[in-house]
């Protein structure tokens, strides 16, 4: 980028986390904004990269790294606004250990930036709706929440969501405004992706029709017929960090809390048949089948996936950049309802929503696009 071009731009944007979910879909809409200059942060470039532009710079950085972060993120002194939507996934997030790794990640980001970018306007962090739960027993099956932004911490269990907020109020020191967005279950395509829900859905129903299976759901059956979380696709996500890092009735030194989610409420028992239908998979009469565990079936199928792989054409990719079996077990046994109050942000103007059944479908679209699924 010319020296020209840069003082142009008003606004310059860095994303911890640019190859995930949301972190390339706030790539793609901020490099589309004439008045953005973007660096994207992460360990390894996307490939085949989608992100075309001479507004885009990509900058591979192991954060857990303070030496090699420094060195390469001390010379963006044009920096305006940080968007954190990354996190450490080597320990359980409700560990001590996932809590000081994380932290150590932002911390080792923040020195390296703050003193340097003395026109930092606002830092968005991406958190998650589990901010309001502890995932160990015992667990409060009967008690419904709609839980909202206010709602206390959970005293029982580390949260390294808290030790991130934490942080930006000890780093930040009233000084720079910031937000945290808390989505439910995310919608996305990636390679890159822990907990790639997406991912784990369209590797199940490719090898379900390869093989001719049925395309079952194996779960709870409160989970299959009651709503029990709620869905983030990420345009959604994505479009919520800009609004409240730019819309300045928002902003707030203090930190202001957002849940970041579809809106409407779902059913897997009502939408199930219409995804099996878009897979093209065989759904059967009987769609529920609680004794089926994904992490127990699926792992046994790897090659199956190389042979749908290269029978397609598609982008050479493993099972594990795509699908995690124990999390869509996890989340098909989900021990209690995890829904959140989207009261806030309407209040103040935000307005996008998703049907969940859409943003599946609009996503299943653009795996196939991307050729990452058949």
């Amino acid at each position: 980028m010319t020296m020209a071009t840069a003082k142009e731009t008003n606004n310059v944007a860095i994303i911890f986390g640019v190859t995930g979910l949301v972190g390339r879909e706030l790539a793609k809409r901020l490099i589309l904004e004439s008045s953005w200059k973007v660096y994207g942060i992460a360990r390894n470039p996307e490939t085949p990269t989608t992100l075309l532009s001479p507004c885009y710079h990509f900058i591979p950085c192991n954060l857990l790294n303070p030496f090699e972060t420094k060195k390469k993120l001390s010379c963006l002194q044009d920096v305006t606004h940080v968007f954190w939507v990354t996190w450490a996934s080597q320990f359980p997030s409700d560990t001590q250990e996932s809590c000081e790794q994380n932290r150590a990640m932002m911390s080792n980001a923040l020195d390296s930036l703050l003193s340097m970018a003395k026109n930092l306007k606002h830092v968005s962090l991406q958190t998650g709706t589990k901010h309001y739960v502890s995932l160990q027993a015992p667990f409060d099956e009967e008690k419904l929440h709609f839980y909202h932004e206010e709602f206390p911490r959970m005293s029982r269990t580390p949260n390294f969501y808290y030790a991130l907020e934490d942080l930006l109020m000890e780093k930040l020191n009233g000084k720079v405004s910031w937000s945290v967005h808390r989505p439910g279950l995310l919608f996305g395509s990636s390679v890159r992706s822990f907990y790639n829900f997406m991912g784990s859905l369209c590797v199940y129903g490719a090898i379900c029709k390869h093989l001719k299976l049925p395309f079952v759901f194996g779960g709870t059956r409160k989970c299959w017929e009651e709503s029990y979380i709620d869905g983030s696709d990420a345009r959604l996500v994505a479009d919520q960090h800009i609004w409240a890092a730019t819309k300045s009735d928002v902003l707030s030194t203090n930190g202001q809390a957002f849940n970041s989610i579809n809106g409407p409420s779902f059913t897997w028992k009502e939408i199930w048949p219409i995804i099996g239908k878009k897979l093209g998979v065989q759904v059967p009469q009987d769609m529920f089948v609680g004794n089926f565990w994904f992490s127990k079936v699926m792992p046994e199928k790897q090659q199956v996936w190389e042979e749908i792989v290269e029978e397609n054409g598609l982008v050479q990719t493993t099972v594990e950049n795509l699908a995690n079996w124990e999390f869509l077990d996890a989340l098909f046994r989900f021990p209690f309802k995890l829904m959140g109050s989207r009261d806030k942000v309407d209040e103040l103007g935000f307005a996008e929503r998703y049907k969940t059944l859409n943003s599946i479908l609009y996503w299943i679209d653009c795996m196939r696009d991307e050729k990452l699924i058949p």
